[in-house]
């Protein structure tokens, strides 16, 4: 399906959308908005920006807030966010759904030590857990973190 062009003087990112929904002032987020936003959100980073790829490997170049995501064997995801410290790697171990992604999803290089850190043991423990993930922008990746090497 071909996007149609966005409106002149479209500024909004996947976050406005959502503060639109939660304010009320939005019903739903879709096509072809969702598009608009993410061509957006790629104008706004630097040119020449190297996107992220399967197997890349980052590492905080100072503490930064990064959000994460728990699976679960139950029609539920949970979520929060942390702090990664440098030398906590992350690596992408799924390749982004497009060549160019504005977020990509990410596993602790030292997993169970960031496991750990990041999960409270009750929510480790239960039999329906199945673990967790990063989900981070690819602006954050390219402000906050350095590419320590590919994998792919």
């Amino acid at each position: 399906m071909d996007t149609p062009p966005a409106p002149p003087g479209w500024n909004k990112t996947f976050a406005d959308l959502d503060a639109e929904m939660r304010s009320g002032t939005r019903k739903s987020i879709g096509f072809p908005e969702t598009e608009w936003a993410r061509d957006y959100e790629r104008s706004l980073l630097p040119a020449g920006t190297r996107f992220p790829r399967m197997g890349d490997v980052y590492e905080p170049l100072e503490p930064v807030t990064v959000s994460f995501m728990t699976s679960w064997s139950l029609p539920y995801t949970g979520g929060g966010t942390m702090v990664l410290q440098p030398g906590q790697q992350i690596r992408l171990d799924d390749a982004p759904g497009m060549e160019e992604p504005i977020l990509v999803y990410a596993v602790a290089v030292n997993y169970k030590e960031v496991e750990r850190l990041a999960i409270p043991w009750w929510t480790r423990w239960r039999p329906a857990y199945q673990g967790f993930y990063f989900a981070v922008e690819t602006a954050l990746l390219v402000s906050k973190f350095k590419l320590t090497r590919s994998e792919a």
